[in-house]
């Protein structure tokens, strides 16, 4: 049976987005995949235009640069995990379901944005300074010091043993973050499903004897 966080998402009942929405969207998608493709200093936006088959012009239109495509589509999709991680483990009782439901969300918000992932990631694995990069350092520190947070909750109640939550966390995060490098979307196991694996592994480490 698949688990209650394996589930896609739906788009609101009424909404109808607009032409320039939809242009939007596309050209987002776009850019998306040749960041994450290329990096942000290989893509350019005649690259983008072309792709899209619009003018540079055109692309002007929606975007005022290359670095407002390039936070829109980081940002955005940092904004949106920390979101759903929040929800998904506001909604459970121990600390080790909300360890579960923080890594398992974040698989299914993976599986969803995979180029924003990597494009993120990307982002993060520069040295290079920008006004999206620092929101999305601050994006990513939230994100990271709510799963701290559950793993310290663990220890406080008993469920963990008194580990370092700084160290469990990003033992947790770092499985995932990998992912990228090897998973393939069409291979046997979803992201869903390696994740799960690498939790009841995981798991074991930490729960209290």
């Amino acid at each position: 049976m698949a688990s209650k966080l394996e589930r896609k998402p739906a788009r609101a009942a009424g909404a109808t987005p607009s032409r320039g929405d939809d242009r939007q969207a596309q050209l987002l998608e776009i850019a998306g995949r040749l960041f994450a493709k290329n990096g942000f200093k290989g893509t350019s936006l005649r690259d983008i235009a072309e792709e899209a088959q619009i003018t540079k012009a055109a692309l002007y239109y929606h975007f005022p640069n290359k670095e407002a495509l390039y936070q829109r589509i980081l940002l955005h999709g940092l904004e949106l995990l920390l979101e759903e991680v929040l929800a998904a483990t506001a909604s459970e009782r121990t600390a080790i379901d909300k360890v579960r439901a923080f890594m398992l969300t974040t698989a299914e918000h993976y599986t969803s944005n995979r180029d924003s992932w990597i494009t993120g990631s990307n982002a993060f694995h520069t040295t290079e300074e920008s006004a999206s990069r620092a929101k999305g350092v601050m994006f990513r520190d939230q994100y990271e010091k709510h799963l701290r947070n559950c793993i310290r909750e663990g220890i406080k109640s008993g469920e963990f043993r008194d580990v370092d939550p700084a160290i469990a966390g990003r033992l947790l995060l770092s499985s995932i973050n990998s992912m990228s490098r090897w998973h393939k979307p069409d291979g046997p196991l979803s992201a869903h499903a390696v994740v799960e694996q690498f939790l009841d592994i995981i798991l074991v480490g930490l729960r209290a004897k």
